[in-house]
């Protein structure tokens, strides 16, 4: 009998379902988009009962598309879309409003108000998180504040809140479990990152009750069985929940201190793994958990972008000045290279290592002979340029130095911003064979779980083009020195 784990990877834009053969092999992939419901105040949201429902199709998508016995499925492991945050009703199961998107900072006025009790600095010591409205604490209170009935079902115990993931556990299996792994426990600005529980002051402030909040277990632990509304013919386990970026980080073998990713999606997450003991940031960037296996915690060092992939996107569907992302890296290797142009993707404020939500975008240093080529070029470059301020902080923080930087994400088939990332950095870009890391880490968390997969054999597996460096020191620190220089021209604080 063949034996089949999947991969349900819950992202920004929509859901994906993977298939994997016993030896880890992925074998087969579906996707099925949501929608996203932006209003005329910018605020970003999806509907969770679509995306739940498009979790369910997208599987049977998946084993049907592929001609698999479903009986053969095994387990099931999750990635999901951090900091989004849901609150539904724990008799129904159903959402009391649109969950709110990570991107979205319609909680801004909560955060200024815990800032203004005095907290701000005890609530960053506690969770290792600077306070945002980015992150799910805040976006939790608001749905109680301002979602019709939210209020009086947390007076009831009805309440149910949590990220993308514990919103799918919740449902698929049938609301006998309400549970988030520790990664994604680690993001909401509610979790002790000492204690490792559910810190109750910090709850207090923000107005969160905690027992709302989902039981927090380890990465690979038990997050109940699934039939998938009686399509499956057995109960499958599901025993691999992570947060997206930390199932890159684990898919991505970055299993050892100092070892560093980054993904280039919608927005990008820069994670070292700093190992068994928390390190506090004070250089602008965050500590979260890169997972709990077996009953033990490691800590990573991380960097947010809330503008990365998304850039390229605004340059075709926006303003656009492209028909697909495919002419970028062609378009910018034309530009002028003397053009001094830059472009600060403050879209919605900017994330790490700034913490500036009042920023607004802006080009920087144009001339009368910027043109189109120069307008690409500079929104791939702004992307390595942030993430480059991520790597730059986290080697200030831990002292490692950092040559290898693993990537993940749809931008990392972009050849220009690839070898741009190597050479603004200074580091060797390793851009693995395989795109749906964040899919693969939670599939393959599961799979060891349940004993299909030998960890040996997947993580060998995996094969990598490497992008090195060729740009020379002081050409570098001038790019380096004319992008601070753009930055500091939208900072408001």
């Amino acid at each position: 009998m063949d034996q089949y784990i999947i991969g349900i990877d819950q992202s920004t834009q929509g859901t994906k379902a993977l298939l994997f053969n016993a030896q880890g092999r992925l074998i087969g992939r579906s996707d099925i988009p949501h929608r996203q419901i932006i209003n005329d105040k910018g605020w970003v949201s999806h509907d969770p009962s679509e995306v739940y429902d498009n979790t369910v199709k997208v599987v049977k998508k998946l084993i049907e598309e592929n001609n698999v016995d479903k009986s053969e499925v095994v387990g099931i492991g999750i990635s999901n879309q951090r900091e989004t945050s849901v609150a539904w009703d724990r008799d129904t199961g159903e959402p009391v409003d649109h969950a709110i998107v990570w991107q979205c900072s319609r909680a801004k006025d909560i955060c200024a108000q815990v800032e203004a009790n005095g907290v701000a600095g005890e609530v960053f010591s506690r969770t290792g998180i600077q306070l945002s409205p980015f992150f799910p604490a805040s976006k939790f209170a608001w749905l109680i504040q301002n979602s019709p009935g939210a209020g009086e079902l947390a007076e009831e115990g009805r309440l149910c809140l949590g990220t993308v993931d514990a919103y799918l556990v919740f449902r698929l299996t049938g609301g006998r479990c309400h549970k988030t792994d520790y990664s994604n426990a680690s993001r909401t600005q509610l979790f002790n990152l000492k204690t490792l529980s559910w810190d109750e002051e910090i709850c207090g402030w923000f107005g969160v009750p905690t027992e709302a909040l989902p039981e927090v277990t380890d990465s690979n632990g038990d997050f109940g069985e699934t039939d998938l509304e009686g399509y499956f013919t057995h109960p499958v386990p599901i025993r691999g929940v992570m947060g997206d970026s930390h199932g890159a980080l684990f898919g991505q073998g970055c299993h050892e201190r100092g070892m560093v990713k980054s993904t280039y999606g919608t927005g990008s997450s820069i994670m070292m793994n700093i190992g068994p003991d928390m390190i506090s940031s004070s250089h602008g960037i965050v500590t979260s958990l890169a997972w709990g296996i077996d009953g033990k915690v490691t800590y990573v060092l991380e960097g947010n972008i809330n503008y990365s992939a998304a850039v390229i996107a605004w340059l075709q569907k926006d303003v656009e000045l492209i028909e697909s992302p495919v002419e970028t890296a062609a378009l910018a290797k034309l530009a002028a290279p003397e053009d001094k142009t830059y472009l600060v993707p403050a879209f919605s404020g900017l994330g790490a290592p700034y913490w500036d939500n009042d920023a607004t975008a802006s080009f920087c240093g144009m001339t009368r002979n910027t043109g189109k080529k120069e307008l690409v070029r500079a929104a791939l470059d702004c992307i390595a340029y942030q993430i480059n301020d991520i790597l730059s902080a986290m080697k200030k923080d831990t002292g490692i130095g950092i040559t290898h930087l693993r990537v993940d994400g749809g931008a990392t088939k972009n050849d220009y911003l690839m070898q741009f990332q190597s050479d603004i950095a200074d580091v060797q870009v390793d851009v693995p064979d395989a795109e749906e890391l964040s899919g693969i880490g939670a599939a393959y968390m599961a799979g060891i779980a349940l004993g299909v997969f030998d960890p040996a054999e997947v993580f060998s597996g995996m094969n990598y083009h490497s992008y090195t460096a060729s740009m020379d020191e002081a050409t570098r620190a001038a790019k380096c020195a004319g992008w601070k220089k753009a930055v500091d021209t939208v900072l408001t604080k």
